[in-house]
């Protein structure tokens, strides 16, 4: 007949299995990366987080429901930065779980080298990182 239904997954199995699917950063090695031109960081927080906590100096801001248009190098509406499918995209959101699907979501994109940031915003704040307000 027809193929079985796959068991659905709750939100901590589906984070494990995205994030199993890549290697993601601590807060001074995406910084030192950054520093380095190395990795664009991209922060998908909501703006009244960022009003809130501040910024990363240097990050792209890119509302989460407008990643995928703004980050596709093929996009009509990707953002100057996005020139290519190999570059290191270093997702930020606040705590660091919205990121990780964020990431996954990249990789569909072609984006293979994207990640996110263990303990998001808040992990890069208690660092001791620059942040602006």
């Amino acid at each position: 007949m027809g193929d079985v239904a796959e068991r659905p997954v709750g939100i901590d199995e589906l984070l494990e299995r995205v994030r199993a699917g890549y290697a993601r950063v601590e807060a001074r090695e995406a910084y030192d990366a950054a520093r380095a031109g190395a990795a664009l960081l991209v922060d998908i927080r909501y703006a009244a987080l960022r009003e809130r906590d501040g910024l990363i100096p240097g990050a792209l801001v890119v509302e989460r429901n407008e990643l995928e248009w703004r980050l596709d190098p093929q996009g009509s509406h990707r953002a100057p930065e996005a020139t290519r499918h190999d570059l290191r995209v270093v997702v930020i959101c606040n705590e660091g779980y919205a990121s990780s699907l964020a990431a996954a979501s990249l990789h569909q994109l072609g984006l293979y080298r994207a990640t996110d940031l263990v303990g998001g915003f808040q992990a890069w704040k208690a660092a001791g990182l620059p942040v602006t307000s």
